[in-house]
């Protein structure tokens, strides 16, 4: 159901001077796009406002984001697009002349960056929506977007305007991230191909939530070896609440077993506690096919990058191991060096298993196909479910 509010922008003024309420003219008219309308008084037009369930689900077009472009990079929501009504210096201008001067000279001050790149904005979104319709945020749903679906309307676009804003968005993100879900965590020492087999679930029906996907990282020092940057830690909460909600709530959800941290991100506390409370099932990959395994995929890797995560574990390894398994990098022995590595991260999961309740499945090797059906067999067992709620 959309709903009819007046509401201020962040370090918006208080009453009727705003840009999101507009004068009317003296006789009522139709949108541009004829299905939008609007409520005409003496003073006001009231926009219609979706909230976020309906913006996300049921409302149509590309979604805009008009707040600044440094805004948008610290976090956004996942697949919008940035339309922004005014630079990062436009901004903090805007926000410093509010401050110290008053709020009607930063209004004023608005409308003179904004003037200018109406035209612009309205030829931007008509490439950006081939079907002339938009849903359209900005941070609480005040002056920004409220500006913006006024300009767009008048271009001819049907604009779906988010109530409450982005910020709206991010008390759904951490809402979805905290609801309870039935989850089933995929466990294995380092090597045992747990990402592969994650995605050879997925491919067998099975649905999975894919953290390290989500952070760009694969968890350990050289989890970053071939990745693209990793986003932002607002920007990772966004896609993972965005990727449990597209998951069916009534089927069990696999995700790989994982530390707190993956490369500089953090799973969130509500999420990563359902983790440690989820039925475990540990694959047992033999220590040969782990390094093999490793051993090509980091044969593949640059030397600097790989020598770079080996120093970062230097404290761990001690000086002798890192100094050889250096040395293993330098003369291509990707098999010495994984090696090396592998006692320091088996003896630091074997620790972390202690005390988790799990079922341990035997695998002859690294086959991702095989090893799901394994998995899913295992987790069919009714004892699956007796030991661990018995634990």
């Amino acid at each position: 159901m959309r709903s009819f509010r007046f509401v201020r922008e962040r370090g918006e003024p208080a009453g009727p001077r705003r840009l999101g309420c507009r004068p009317a003219p003296a006789t009522r008219r139709a949108y541009p796009t004829g299905r939008r309308f609007a409520l005409l008084s003496r003073k006001f037009v009231v926009m219609p406002r979706h909230p976020i369930t309906d913006f996300l689900r049921t409302a149509a077009g590309p979604i805009l984001d008009v707040r600044a472009p440094a805004e948008y990079a610290q976090g956004h929501i996942p697949g919008a697009l940035s339309l922004p009504l005014f630079t990062d210096e436009e901004r903090a201008r805007i926000g410093t002349t509010y401050k110290q001067v008053n709020p009607e000279k930063a209004v004023l001050l608005g409308l003179d960056f904004f003037g200018p790149k109406m035209r612009t904005m309205v030829e931007q979104a008509r490439k950006l929506a081939p079907g002339q319709e938009v849903r359209l945020h900005c941070w609480r749903g005040g002056m920004r977007s409220g500006a913006v679906q006024w300009l767009l309307e008048l271009g001819g676009l049907q604009v779906n305007l988010l109530d409450k804003g982005y910020k709206d968005y991010r008390h759904w993100a951490l809402a979805e991230m905290a609801r309870p879900r039935q989850l089933r965590v995929l466990g294995g020492y380092t090597g045992s191909g747990k990402t592969a087999v994650l995605h050879a679930l997925a491919a067998q029906g099975e649905p999975v939530l894919d953290l390290e996907g989500l952070a760009n990282h694969l968890g350990s020092s050289f989890g970053a070896l071939g990745q693209p940057p990793q986003p932002t830690q607002e920007q990772f909460e966004n896609d993972l609440a965005a990727a449990l909600a597209a998951l069916p709530p009534d089927q069990p959800i696999w995700v790989e077993d994982e530390s707190r941290n993956i490369g500089s991100l953090t799973i969130p506390t509500p999420l990563f506690s359902q983790m440690q409370a989820a039925p475990l099932v540990v694959l047992d990959v033999p220590q040969a096919a782990r390094v093999q395994y490793l051993a090509s995929s980091y044969g593949r890797q640059d030397a600097a990058g790989l020598a770079a995560a080996v120093l970062r574990l230097s404290k761990r390894l001690g000086g002798l191991v890192t100094k050889e398994a250096l040395g293993a990098i330098a003369d291509g022995d990707m098999a010495r060096m994984v090696e090396l590595v592998l006692a320091y991260y088996d003896k630091t999961y074997g620790y972390g298993l202690e005390g988790r309740p799990s079922v341990t499945v035997a695998a002859e090797g690294t086959d991702a196909a095989a090893n799901a059906a394994l998995v899913r067999a295992a987790a069919d067992q009714p004892e699956f479910l007796v030991n661990h709620s018995a634990s």
